[in-house]
């Protein structure tokens, strides 16, 4: 009995959770519909909501905006944008912070998380996983003897939180996994295993040469 209702857990509950996901995404996208004239939202159109079409208006706004700023023109209206932005007190330093994360994540010649790594955390010990964003920069190099390398140690089972860490390269151990599996790793708490292969070959000592493929 235990065991159909774990079965049944196993399957249900990756279900659920991710229609929960797409119900909170499309949820949110489709309050974009409040940027319309009351008059001319479903409601007043034809009587009813249409669940959905708040998404559809959003990912066109996307598809525009990047259509529209990709001429020499759309350039110089979002420099001038965002010029005024870097106007603004704390909303310029607010600003700055995303749109630098995400030019990194979303920009198609970056690759915010480059390698998986193993790393020694929070004791000695005790290791994690963590993703390789590069090394420090800036006036931070200078204080740092050695080479040093960035990482992003991501939480369990959020991994959009974390900690930024600069520690030797040396500490580190670079994993034979992408950084997709690497996260599949993380977000499961350790359940699901990525694909492995053992590189070594284990020999039996009590067999013979030609008894080794």
């Amino acid at each position: 009995m235990r065991k159909y209702f774990i079965t049944g857990l196993l399957i249900l509950v990756p279900l659920a959770i991710t229609l929960w996901v797409l119900n909170l995404i499309v949820g949110t996208m489709d309050k974009s519909l409040l940027l319309l004239p009351m008059s001319w939202r479903p409601e007043a159109l034809f009587g009813f909501a249409i669940p959905g079409l708040g998404t559809i208006l959003t990912l066109l706004i996307i598809f525009l905006t990047g259509l529209a700023t990709r001429n020499f023109i759309g350039n110089r209206v979002v420099a001038l944008w965002e010029a005024v932005l870097q106007r603004i007190p704390v909303f310029n330093t607010i600003y700055s912070s995303v749109k630098q994360v995400s030019d990194t994540l979303f920009s198609s010649s970056g690759n915010a998380f480059r390698k998986a790594l193993l790393v020694e955390y929070p004791r000695k010990g005790s290791w994690t996983i963590a993703f390789m964003t590069g090394v420090p920069g800036g006036d931070v190099r200078n204080h740092l003897v050695g080479d040093y390398v960035s990482v992003y140690v991501p939480t369990t089972p959020n991994p959009t939180s974390g900690f930024f860490l600069m520690v030797p390269r040396a500490d580190t151990i670079e994993l034979d996994m992408n950084v997709d599996e690497a996260l599949k790793y993380i977000v499961s708490m350790g359940v699901v295993t990525p694909e492995f292969f053992d590189k070594t070959q284990i020999i039996d000592p009590n067999k013979s040469g030609s008894d080794i493929t």
